[in-house]
C-alpha cells in the first residue's frame, strides 16, 4: 500500500524562513494532488490563517483539508464544512483570562477573521497577526467581551518567563485542558485531547483510510504526536531533537525543499 495522504505542519516545515512555499515543494504537492493524493495543512494557526496557503496549493479544487488550532478543527476545503470541531467550554473563558492577568502575561484569542487581545502593542501578538495575516484588535475587558466559545487562548510573554508560568497554568486548569507552548513565547490553552494525531485519526475514519497510508512532516513539539502516529513520520532537518528522535525519516530543512523531497521520494 502506498502513501495517499500527506500532513504538513506550516511554519518551519512547509514554508521556508520567509514564510513562503518554495517552487520545488509547491510543484511536488500539486503533482501529488493531481494524482489523487490528499494534502492536509496541519497548524496551530486559526483556520483563516491557513487559508492563504490552502488557496496557493488549490486545496479546494482537489478536496484536501485544513487542520487548524492544533487539531481543534478540520475543514474540508472543497465544501468549507467543518469535519470536526472542538471548542473550550464557555465557563472556562473567565478562568483562563484571569490566570493571564494574575501572571501578568498578555492573552489573545480569535473572533471570525480577527485576533482579539488585551494588548495590541504586544510584540508576540503582532507575531501571531503577521503569521496569520489577520488584523489585531484590542479589547479593553477581555473577560466581559469573550462571552462566546473559542477554540483556544494564547498567553504571551518571553520564553524564560512563560516557562515558569506554564506549570502553574497547567495545575490551575486541571486534567480537562491541554496546556503547552507551541513557541517559547506562546502558551496555548485548548480542550483536553486536542492534538494533531487525535484529529488526524478522526479524519482518516471519515476518509476510510489507514494511518499506514499517511505521511506526516513537522519540526516542532506540537508535531510530535502526529509524527509518531503516521505510517511515515518525517522530521525536518531543522526539527527539535525529540521530533528528530521520534521520526522514521529525516528530510532536508524547510529552506532546502525538505517537504518537496519527501513527496518526490515517497508519493510520486
Amino acid at each position: 500500500m502506498g502513501y495517499n495522504i500527506i500532513v504538513l505542519d506550516l511554519d518551519g516545515t512547509l514554508t521556508n524562513r520567509d514564510k513562503v512555499i518554495t517552487p520545488r515543494t509547491k510543484e511536488a504537492l500539486m503533482r501529488a494532488q493531481e494524482q489523487g493524493k490528499i494534502v492536509v495543512l496541519a497548524s496551530g494557526r486559526p483556520t483563516a490563517g491557513v487559508k492563504p496557503l490552502a488557496e496557493e496549493l488549490e486545496l479546494a479544487r482537489f478536496g484536501s483539508y485544513i487542520l487548524s488550532y492544533n487539531g481543534g478543527m478540520i475543514t474540508n476545503c472543497r465544501t468549507g464544512e467543518a469535519v470536526f470541531s472542538a471548542l473550550l467550554p464557555l465557563d472556562s473563558n473567565e478562568k483562563i483570562i484571569s490566570l493571564a492577568k494574575e501572571y501578568r502575561v498578555d492573552i489573545l484569542t480569535y473572533e471570525g477573521e480577527e485576533i482579539i487581545t488585551n494588548n495590541a502593542d504586544c510584540t508576540y501578538a503582532h507575531k501571531e497577526a503577521a503569521i496569520n495575516h489577520l488584523p489585531l484588535r484590542q479589547v479593553e475587558d477581555m473577560a466581559s467581551y469573550v462571552t462566546f466559545q473559542v477554540p483556544k487562548f494564547l498567553m504571551l510573554d518571553d520564553g524564560d518567563y512563560l516557562a515558569t508560568v506554564e506549570p502553574r497554568v497547567k495545575a490551575a486548569m486541571g486534567k480537562n485542558f491541554s496546556v503547552y507552548r507551541s513557541e517559547p513565547y506562546f502558551l496555548e490553552v485548548l480542550p483536553k485531547g486536542i492534538d494533531k494525531a487525535k484529529s488526524l485519526e478522526r479524519l482518516l475514519e471519515t476518509l476510510g483510510m489507514t494511518r499506514e497510508e499517511m505521511i506526516a512532516c513537522g519540526d516542532g513539539y506540537n508535531d510530535l504526536t502526529m509524527i509518531q502516529y503516521a505510517g511515515l513520520g518525517v522530521a525536518m532537518e531543522n526539527a527539535v531533537l525529540p521530533v528528530r528522535k521520534a521520526a522514521d525519516y529525516i528530510t532536508a530543512s524547510n529552506n532546502e525543499d525538505g517537504v518537496g523531497l519527501v513527496v518526490e521520494k515517497f508519493m510520486l
